[in-house]
């Protein structure tokens, strides 16, 4: 959504480092709240539960509600806003790497939570929520074309549409059985993405005519923004009953945890390889220098990163960090930062099929190809223009879940380590966004150098015109009150 400029809005993105102490607390009491209520004589059964993590669930329904403004009105208005008519090369290659870097990171998240499968660790009995429609590859693949082409987009935001295979007539093979198209409650978010790109290039392209219907979704954005940090804002209470309601069912305590200490591990490693091999080693492939001193030269705008959890506030620092440190061009790094911190979500985009894939397994659910290559498209697509404030992650993850008919009440599980991974998930933003400055500007020294060399020839000529017509040398234009001839 790029700068954020409500100044209420940016008055809690300034808070981060107070919110992450309450963060820390409410994990701690939820936690102690946990093991403390499970040496009670209350007998934990569903209806209890549901008591205890009733204010947990009114959270996560206020942030489910705030899916759709959030992120259709966040892409419209990135989409729209992107003005490449200043300089359509530098705008395309960043907008190449980044989406480049970013497909990257989604394809790492879900290599690596397929390889160490972080959730296969436990003894959680999956229950009826996890169970999945029988349902081939192909129709996987081919249920993923029809959601991108709705034929009602107000449908699309609570139907998705699905392939299901009778298999009532036993005396039918899987070939003969018949097929039928159903809608199943969720979102279509891939429909409603797709249709946001879409909408957001056309209004961009209109002009003046399109400014209105930009400018609308623009006022939805901020508005959804600043609804979203005042609901986060009782996340460490939510959080806190929600730890303690997933720890009071649980039957095996050190399963739940070494769960969460193999999803963590995982979202780390994936991080860790994202952000220091394969981010340095495009950035040497590319510009061919070493990338230490510019790491180190980021080092104020990481920290910033990791302390407000938003790649927005970082914005300002980020900026300077590049011009005053790294020497990267002040038209590029005004230009391409404010693209990278919309588009360019390489640590969201990694940790999106990672949480995916991990409660799949939590529910003894085995994905499919067809269902991996949904997970990664709807990472990809749903980090693109994702705002960048705290928590932004975990409502995406929301849509990722919903995409695959996963339960959306295991997201307690994530939920506490999910403040401190969403600090070097922002990190990893803002390092993807400075290496895509860096690399753009390297590749255009030779095209900026010419329009240096361009507009130093132009003020010449215009110096010399000027100096031509005033010199005491120069014919005088008139003589004796009449045209000279």
């Amino acid at each position: 959504m790029g700068l954020i400029k409500n100044p209420r809005v940016a008055a809690f993105l300034a808070g981060g480092t107070f919110f992450t102490i309450q963060t820390i607390i409410g994990v701690s009491i939820g936690i102690g709240l946990g093991f403390g209520l499970r040496e009670t004589d209350v007998v934990w059964h569903q209806r209890n539960v549901m008591y205890l993590t009733f204010v947990g669930d009114l959270f996560i329904r206020t942030l489910s509600a705030l899916i759709l403004p959030l992120i259709v009105s966040s892409l419209i208005d990135a989409v729209g806003s992107m003005d490449l008519s200043l300089s359509k090369k530098i705008g395309t290659q960043a907008l190449v790497f980044y989406l480049a870097t970013t497909a990257v990171a989604a394809v790492l998240g879900i290599i690596l939570a397929v390889i160490v499968r972080p959730g296969d660790h436990s003894s959680i009995d999956s229950g009826d929520e996890c169970t999945a429609s029988e349902s081939s590859t192909v129709d996987v693949l081919l249920d993923l074309v029809r959601n991108v082409f709705p034929d009602n987009l107000v449908g699309a935001a609570m139907e998705v549409t699905t392939t299901v295979v009778d298999r009532s007539n036993a005396s039918l093979n899987y070939d003969e059985s018949p097929l039928e198209l159903t809608m199943t409650p969720g979102k279509n978010m891939m429909g409603l993405v797709v249709f946001s790109l879409v909408l957001g290039v056309v209004l961009g392209n209109m002009g003046e005519a399109g400014k209105p219907v930009l400018y609308f979704f623009k006022s939805l954005g901020e508005a959804s923004l600043l609804i979203t940090s005042k609901v986060v804002m009782v996340s460490p209470l939510a959080i806190c009953f929600l730890i303690a309601g997933q720890l009071v069912k649980q039957d095996d305590i050190g399963a739940v945890f070494q769960n969460i200490a193999w999803y963590f591990a995982t979202v780390m490693g994936g991080l860790a390889i994202h952000g220091c091999l394969i981010l340095p080693g495009l950035y040497i492939l590319l510009t061919r220098t070493n990338p230490l001193p510019f790491f180190a030269n980021m080092f104020e705008a990481l920290a910033t990163a990791f302390g407000t959890a938003s790649s927005s506030a970082t914005l300002p620092v980020t900026m300077r960090c590049l011009e005053e440190k790294n020497k990267v061009d002040v038209r590029v790094s005004r230009f391409v930062i404010p693209i990278g911190a919309t588009v360019n979500m390489n640590g969201t985009a990694l940790y999106l099929p990672v949480g995916a894939i991990y409660i799949a397994q939590l529910c003894g659910r085995t994905l499919g190809f067809g269902e991996l290559v949904t997970i990664s498209l709807i990472s990809i697509a749903t980090s693109v223009g994702a705002a960048g404030i705290p928590q932004v992650g975990m409502i995406i993850l929301m849509t990722v879940l919903g995409s695959v008919g996963l339960p959306v009440d295991y997201m307690g599980f994530i939920m506490p380590l999910d403040w401190l991974l969403e600090r070097f998930r922002t990190a990893v933003n803002v390092l993807g966004d400075s290496i895509g400055a860096g690399i753009v500007a390297h590749m255009s020294k030779a095209d900026l150098a010419k329009i240096d060399a361009a507009a130093e020839e132009r003020r010449a000529m215009e110096e010399m015109e000027q100096g031509g017509v005033n010199s005491p040398s120069s014919p005088p234009p008139y003589q004796d009150g009449k045209d000279a001839v």
